[in-house]
C-alpha cells in the first residue's frame, strides 16, 4: 500500500447521490469501493469509469442490514484495497408512502433494518480498523441524513424518524471515538433531482420550488461536494456536525 493512501467506501454508491461521491472522490486521489445490493450494472459502469480514468475503484455487492455481509463487504476492501481510512453510509430506503396505520410491520422494521442498523453495523466495522484503539490510523466518517428528520415526511414517518436517529448517532458517536482518530460528521440533504423523486407534476413541482429559499433543487454533485470536504483535512476541527445541504430550507 502507498504511503497516505486513502481508501473510502460508499454503500449505495451505485446511483444518485452515492455515485456522485464515488465518482468525485476517485478524482480527489481516493481508492473507491462502490458498494450496492442489486444495481451490479450500474456500479460496474462507475467503477469501469474511474479505473479508465487512472483511478482505482471496485465494486462490492452487500445487504448492509445483514451483519455476516457487511462483514464480508470490509474484508474484501482490506484485502482489495487496503486499509480503510473513510466510510460513507449512504445506503437508505424510504419505505413505501404511506400513513403509519396503513404501513405492515415488516415494513416499518426494514426500513429500520437498513436506514439504522446498516449504519451501526457499517460503522463498527468501519471503527475497529480505524480507530488507534485497534492500531488504525484514524479516519473520517459521513452519514447521510435528510431534512426529513427535522421537518418530517409525508407518509414517510419511520423513514423521518430513522433519519432523526441518524442525526443522533452522529452525534453520540463523534463524542465516543473523538480521541481515537476519528472524525464523524452526516450531511442532510434537502430535495434533491435523483430518480427517487417524481417531478411529473409540473404543479407540484413549482410549489415544492416555492419552499426553497435558493428557488431550485439541489444537485447529487453538491451534496457530493459537502461529503467530500468533511471527509478531508480541510474539515479537520469538524466532528459531530450535522451539515444541511438544503438551498435554505
Amino acid at each position: 500500500m502507498k504511503p497516505g493512501k486513502k481508501v473510502l467506501i460508499v454503500t449505495g454508491g451505485s446511483r444518485g447521490i452515492g455515485s456522485s461521491i464515488a465518482t468525485k472522490a476517485a478524482k480527489m486521489g481516493y481508492s473507491v469501493c462502490v458498494n450496492y445490493r442489486k444495481n451490479y450494472k450500474e456500479a460496474n459502469q462507475i467503477v469501469e469509469e474511474i479505473n479508465s480514468k487512472g483511478g482505482e475503484a471496485i465494486s462490492v455487492q452487500a445487504d448492509i442490514s445483514s451483519i455476516e455481509e457487511v462483514e464480508s463487504l470490509f474484508r474484501t476492501v482490506e484485502m482489495e484495497l487496503g486499509p480503510l481510512t473513510a466510510l460513507v453510509n449512504n445506503a437508505g430506503i424510504s419505505g413505501p408512502r404511506s400513513k403509519l396505520s396503513d404501513l405492515a410491520p415488516a415494513e416499518m422494521k426494514h426500513i429500520f433494518e437498513v436506514n439504522l442498523l446498516g449504519y451501526f453495523y457499517c460503522t463498527k466495522e468501519a471503527v475497529k480498523r480505524m480507530s488507534s484503539s485497534f492500531r488504525g490510523q484514524g479516519g473520517a466518517i459521513v452519514n447521510i441524513s435528510s431534512q426529513a428528520a427535522e421537518f418530517g415526511g409525508s407518509n414517510l414517518t419511520p423513514y423521518a424518524a430513522s433519519k432523526a436517529a441518524i442525526n443522533s448517532f452522529t452525534l453520540a458517536l463523534s463524542k465516543e471515538v473523538s480521541l481515537e482518530g476519528i472524525r464523524v460528521n452526516a450531511v442532510s440533504p434537502g430535495i434533491i433531482k435523483t430518480d427517487q423523486h417524481d417531478f411529473s407534476d409540473e404543479l407540484a413541482f413549482k410549489n415544492i420550488k416555492k419552499e426553497i429559499p435558493i428557488g431550485r433543487l439541489g444537485t447529487p454533485q453538491e451534496v457530493a461536494s459537502a461529503v467530500l470536504w468533511l471527509l478531508s483535512d480541510e474539515a479537520s476541527y469538524v466532528t459531530g456536525a450535522v451539515l444541511p445541504v438544503a438551498g435554505g430550507r
